[in-house]
């Protein structure tokens, strides 16, 4: 389960715009909306992609993506 609210901080917090995330994600706007609300599941590969893009450290990765 994704905790969204700190991963929405993380993308703020970036200052990159979420055209820019998505396009290097290869999804849409639509598709991030429905990972970040728990209606689909991130892809293993787009976890790591989201983390390098914002920096997310591996303590942290855990935290967010896969919290309870």
């Amino acid at each position: 389960m994704v905790d969204t609210l700190n991963l929405d901080k993380k993308i703020e917090e970036s200052g990159l715009k979420i055209s820019f995330i998505t396009s290097k994600l290869g999804i849409t706007r639509q598709a991030l909306d429905y990972k970040k609300k728990n209606k689909r599941k991130f892809k293993t590969a787009e976890i790591y992609v989201l983390c390098d893009l914002l920096n997310i450290p591996d303590d942290e990765r855990q935290a967010i993506f896969f919290a309870e």
